[in-house]
């Protein structure tokens, strides 16, 4: 065991958490000014803030979390301010969903701050997606929209998602969104249909996309609706006339092949476009290259979602390419797809093009060593302000975890990191957990779980971020650790045991069938000659 290891074990309570660094707590601010900026559900509902509003809300909420955690440490001022931490997260996350949805103060452009008249402004949002999932009728219909119809309403955003319309419902709607087609700028037609035999959802999906056919919308979202082919074509109307969309969600909606070819011939520009998801849908290599053609003409595209869309090798490749287009692209979300070895290697060509990349999910790829090692060695030279990096479930085995520790060390702003589901072992964990010991302030979440680590890997990481500031889980579940090895674990973590995961799973005499006989158990040549080698191990950055 290395020098710091053990002066680390032998005083473990010498450690102090509170107060944190001047840089952390900016680090703070710069995250939920982030967030706040960051378009959600939320921010849909209820305004999208401002850059200066938010970073002036990220900085008074900082205080205010600070001036309360700092009066709980005071108050325990023998403990390791573990508390204090916690007390600092939760507030601020507290404080931060309350600015969300207090909204911005000038709730659309154009409008004067409500501070400077003194009157209330009109309502933008028109939403009805709260309470149950209910099909609603035409006498409902006629009552829930009757704010609609009012003339002179400034509603720029309607959401209908969770109410199932039939098609009475949908004939006192038409009507009314027709008439405001001028100024809807969002529309939410999520889960719109449910429950409705397929002739008769058609029809309410032509009447809606009739009646709302050449409105200049930035945010529209179809998920959740089953559409199919049949379906998109019967929106084609609303989606022909859209030059200007920034969002568009079409996740769960059964896009094929067909489908999503169809989208690619109706969409008529997304040279605008800056979040594009098409989750768990049928797509397939062929409907993959169909999309690739729209992510190839997105030069503005940020956010990209193709996560559990049946996508092989072939689409894969072609998705890839496609992103080498995407200068812009802030997050990618590619998971549960079966690229292989070849489409990795295609997108670790496109990485260097994302240099604000910030969240990367690759898990479930078929990735392979060979596939992992190229794109963690393509993020390592790139994306400097990455913070969430997955990479489950690709086979990955310790041979190549060096160029992943190299990524990771290299990777300060980091926030969670999920490797778990493959054959990490000990020598990686531990390259793992040496990777993440200096530095990395903003550390929340670690998950090696099921990677066949025993007590000297789950020691290491245990140790390397027990004493982030805002750490909040470390799951090491379903891996070989020894009883004593999970004694040593949970008393690292002490004095903040919500911070190490559970255990329930852990198999103490797991068996690694890669190993010869002598190496199996706990305390074996494998372990002694693992401990030997940690003084001398480094991360090469």
């Amino acid at each position: 065991m290395d020098s710091s290891a053990q002066r680390f074990q032998q005083r473990p309570l010498s450690i102090k958490l509170w107060p944190p660094t001047q840089s952390t707590r900016l680090m703070l601010v710069e995250r939920m000014t982030k967030n706040l900026i960051t378009p959600s559900v939320l921010s849909r509902k209820y305004g999208l803030l401002s850059k200066e509003e938010a970073e002036e809300d990220a900085k008074k909420i900082e205080e205010l979390a600070f001036a309360a955690a700092t009066q709980l440490y005071e108050k325990e001022p023998d403990g390791d301010g573990s508390s204090a931490v916690r007390l600092y997260a939760k507030e601020s996350s507290k404080l931060m969903l309350e600015a969300i949805k207090r909204g911005p103060r000038a709730k659309v452009e154009g409008e004067v701050a409500l501070s400077e008249r003194g009157i209330a402004a009109k309502e933008t949002v028109f939403d009805i997606s709260g309470g149950r999932r209910a099909f609603i009728d035409a006498e409902e219909a006629e009552e829930i929209l009757k704010p609609l119809k009012e003339h002179g309403n400034s509603y720029k955003r309607i959401c209908f998602s969770n109410r199932s319309f039939g098609l009475d419902a949908a004939r006192v709607a038409g009507p009314i969104l027709a008439s405001l087609k001028d100024q809807l700028i969002e529309l939410d037609l999520s889960d719109f249909i449910a429950g409705r035999p397929e002739t008769e959802a058609l029809e309410v999906m032509n009447i809606f996309s009739s009646a709302l056919e050449g409105c200049i919308l930035r945010y529209l979202n179809l998920s959740n609706n089953a559409l199919g082919e049949k379906g998109v074509r019967a929106f084609g109307p609303l989606i022909k006339s859209q030059n200007d969309l920034q969002e568009l969600y079409l996740m769960n909606d059964g896009i094929s092949e067909e489908a999503a070819k169809a989208v690619c011939e109706l969409l008529p520009s997304t040279e605008n476009l800056q979040i594009l998801h098409f989750h768990n849908n049928m797509t397939g290599d062929e409907g993959a290259v169909a999309i690739s053609e729209i992510v190839k003409k997105s030069p503005a595209l940020e956010d990209f979602r193709c996560s559990s869309t049946r996508v092989g090798s072939e689409g894969g490749v072609a998705l890839a390419e496609a992103l080498a287009s995407c200068s812009r692209m802030k997050k990618l979300d590619l998971r549960d797809n079966m690229f292989g070895v070849e489409a990795g290697l295609s997108l670790s060509r496109a990485i260097p093009v994302f240099p604000d990349l910030t969240e990367i999910y690759l898990s479930y790829l078929n990735l392979e060593d060979e596939g992992a090692e190229s794109l963690a060695n393509a993020l390592k030279e790139s994306a400097p302000s990455l913070e969430v990096l997955e990479m489950a479930g690709n086979d990955i085995t310790a041979k190549v975890v060096p160029s992943i520790a190299a990524c990771v060390a290299a990777k300060q702003f980091i926030t969670k990191l999920n490797l778990s589901e493959n054959e990490l072992k000990d020598e990686g964990a531990v390259l793992i957990g040496k990777a993440l010991e200096e530095g990395h302030g903003q550390l929340v979440e670690v998950d090696l779980s099921t990677n066949s680590i025993r007590r000297a890997g789950a020691r290491v990481l245990a140790q390397a971020v027990v004493q982030k500031p805002g750490f909040k889980l470390l799951n090491i579940n379903a891996n070989f650790i020894s009883d004593e090895g999970v004694d040593e674990v949970k008393e690292i973590f002490k004095s903040c045991p919500d911070m190490l995961g559970p255990l329930d799973e852990n198999d103490p005499e797991g068996e690694d069938l890669d190993e010869e006989e002598g190496d199996e158990q706990e305390g074996g040549p494998h372990e002694d000659e693992l401990e030997a080698k940690l003084k001398d191990l480094e991360i090469k950055h």
